[in-house]
């Protein structure tokens, strides 16, 4: 399922909701444990989990190049929100009888070329969250990767058209 964008005061919101039969507090795990997190988010690692604290986005591009994010908000179990470019992201869980709802927001200041991009790999990083949720590691799947971004261009275009 394509994230929902809609127009809010200050940008746009990318709005991604994934069903997941699994605890919030698996999930929280997932999102917030090193070991657990490079496996499908490999180009962060926390240093400081705890508002106002530190996520590390290391550029895997073999410099050893790196910058600090910021983290906005946070409430264990159930808020995760940091600095995503000029903008930011939020993960929230919500328990169900099943499992939990996680909705993952991008709060994006301007629609551009690269949105396109970013959309399609939280969308490819949110499905190998699931998978890894389901117990099975995959790398990143390119391919996966150009066929959502395909969908995103049109989705960005539709919308920046309305």
């Amino acid at each position: 399922m394509l994230a929902v964008i809609e127009k809010v005061e200050g940008g746009h919101i990318a709005r991604f909701e994934r069903p997941l039969k699994h605890s919030a507090e698996k999930v929280w795990a997932a999102l917030t444990v090193n070991e657990k997190l490079e496996k499908w988010m490999s180009n962060l690692q926390f240093e400081d989990l705890r508002k106002g604290g530190t996520i590390k986005f290391n550029m895997n591009d073999g410099t050893g190049a790196s910058f600090d994010i910021k983290i906005i908000d946070l409430a264990e179990n159930s808020v995760l929100e940091f600095e995503w470019g000029d903008g930011c992201v939020r993960f929230e869980l919500y328990p169900k009888s099943d499992g939990c709802l996680l909705v993952f927001k991008e709060f994006i200041s301007t629609l551009n070329d690269h949105t396109s991009k970013d959309l399609a790999g939280w969308h490819v990083c949110l499905y190998m969250l699931s998978s890894l949720l389901n117990g099975q590691h995959i790398d990143f799947p390119m391919e996966e990767w150009k066929k959502w971004h395909e969908k995103y261009i049109v989705e960005v275009n539709t919308f920046e058209n309305k």
